[in-house]
């Protein structure tokens, strides 16, 4: 396994179909401060409400600035119907074939109900203007996390 990405890490590139049938890449966002998030699956309880929390707080983050992407292993069309039925105001990145949650570690064994199994860990990586990632949060609790990542990009 790679070694884990540390604050001061340069962010691994990354390219990948997100919603509405565009493309989303670390190249084209240079220059702006982005908040990276990875999620485990569209329309679930926790994930809905990260989602909601970000889109809510983004004329925020827009005002410092910063780019919010979303990132899980669903589908485009996935990703537009959560966006659709929640009234979602963030991008959504697709990483079907895994590479972008590979690269920033955060796919990795998972257990729930004693049954072992692949996942997405929940986390946000803080990149900024240079593409280094200035602050991580792994294995995020959903509540007030949203705040505590618009605190640490308006600090950037």
């Amino acid at each position: 396994m790679a070694k884990e990405l540390e604050p001061g890490d340069k962010a691994p590139a990354f390219s990948m179909p997100r919603d509405g049938d565009g493309t989303i890449s670390l190249k084209d966002l240079k220059g702006q401060k982005i908040v990276l998030y990875f999620y485990p699956k569209d329309d679930t309880s926790g994930c809905t409400k990260q989602a909601i929390a970000f889109t809510e707080h983004k004329a925020e983050f827009d005002a410092i600035g910063a780019t919010i992407v979303g990132v899980s292993r669903d589908t485009v069309a996935k990703h537009d119907k959560f966006i659709a039925k929640h009234d979602l105001g963030i991008a959504l990145g697709s990483d079907e074939e895994g590479a972008v949650t590979e690269a920033y570690g955060v796919w990795q064994e998972k257990k729930m109900y004693g049954k072992t199994y692949m996942g997405i860990v929940r986390s946000t990586f803080l990149i900024d203007e240079k593409g280094v990632i200035r602050e991580i949060w792994r294995k995020v609790k959903v509540k007030d996390h949203v705040e505590a990542v618009l605190e640490a990009a308006k600090a950037l």
